[in-house]
């Protein structure tokens, strides 16, 4: 009888230095509209979220297949704020929204109670 084969270990992910994961600005948004983008390759959203102090902010999320529009606006969302804004299907996406993610499913990452939108993330 054979021994049962092991699952391999996947590798470690790179380690940063602890001050480069300091540098990023995490913050609770409230979503207030998602749009279809007809022009994207794949199914993609365009949200205005609300990051209160900061201002509203545009984001390209591919969770089309996850979220309707009705289960997105007025929820609230962690996102990373200080990323160099990027070009996604015609939208300058400002923020990323955080998520956790299977090769299956996906959830959108939000405080366990409601926050005041801009409140910093630890």
């Amino acid at each position: 009888m054979s021994a049962p084969a092991e699952t391999p270990t996947p590798p470690a992910p790179p380690k940063i230095p602890f001050q480069t994961f300091g540098q990023l600005e995490f913050r609770v948004g409230k979503i207030l509209t998602v749009d279809d983008i007809p022009t994207a390759r794949k199914p993609i959203y365009k949200l205005t979220i609300d990051f209160g102090p900061l201002g509203i902010k545009q984001c390209a999320g591919g969770i089309k297949a996850y979220y309707t529009k009705e289960q997105l606006v007025g929820k609230q969302v962690v996102a990373v704020m200080n990323l160099e804004p990027k070009p996604i299907a015609g939208v300058v996406s400002e923020c990323m929204m955080l998520a956790s993610f299977t090769e299956t499913d996906l959830s959108l990452l939000r405080p366990d109670k409601d926050m005041p939108p801009g409140t910093k993330v630890a």
